[in-house]
């Protein structure tokens, strides 16, 4: 793994006993079936942004669960792979919010490497199973993690979508930090509040008034 500031804390969290036991069924899996992201890319989101650097917390559930999708960070798809419906509705309203184009592609990089940080809940998944690792450790590891990014001075914007996600709320301290929440971009519930959220401008303009630099959100085409 890439070293950086998260590496002594990802080390503290290796060593202890709820991890361990994680680890080894997380290995099992990787021996016998197929599961994703590329074991290499598990702690992508934790590589690709380093603890001083994160602006913005975006949560996700766990992997993309297709062959070729998932490479370690929330939301986001490798280069050639069709964008999916829940990150289709995320740009939709990046367009009615801020007017960027509609992009072909549906690679986060760009976001990660400004200080977004792509945190999926559960870290792995089996072929085709939608949350086949639940309950085996993940969410205890990426709790420590919220917990951890809560100790920043620095004001961070957690983005909350769905009550997945909402409901790490109550581990944030949001005197310190800014909360948005709203519906899933998920087609079932986008509707439901997701669309018209504003979250994108919201965010930026919370880093501003902070003195930080706001997020570029336009994803360039490949």
């Amino acid at each position: 793994m890439k070293v950086n500031h998260w590496t002594p804390w990802l080390r503290n969290e290796f060593e202890q006993d709820y991890f361990k036991k994680l680890a080894h069924f997380v290995h099992e899996a990787y021996e016998h079936k197929k599961v994703y992201p590329p074991k290499v890319q598990v702690f992508n989101a934790f590589e690709t942004v380093d603890y001083p650097d994160i602006k913005v917390v975006i949560l996700g559930q766990d992997p993309y669960h297709q062959k070729g999708q998932a490479h370690g960070m929330c939301f986001s798809v490798n280069p050639g792979v069709v964008t999916p419906p829940s990150l289709q509705n995320i740009y939709k309203e990046l367009q009615d919010d801020l007017g960027c184009y509609i992009p072909n592609n549906g690679y986060l990089l760009p976001w990660a490497k400004q200080g977004v940080f792509l945190l999926n809940t559960i870290l792995t998944v089996e072929d085709s199973h939608p949350l086949s690792h639940a309950k085996q450790g993940w969410e205890i590891f990426t709790n420590h993690a919220i917990e951890k990014i809560n100790e920043k001075e620095d004001g961070v914007v957690f983005l909350l979508w769905g009550r997945n996600a909402r409901d790490k709320k109550e581990m944030i301290d949001t005197k310190k930090h800014l909360v948005l929440e709203a519906a899933h971009p998920s087609p079932l519930s986008a509707y439901h509040g997701f669309f018209g959220c504003h979250h994108f401008s919201k965010a930026n303009t919370y880093l501003k008034e902070h003195g930080r630099a706001p997020i570029d959100w336009q994803i360039p085409n490949l």
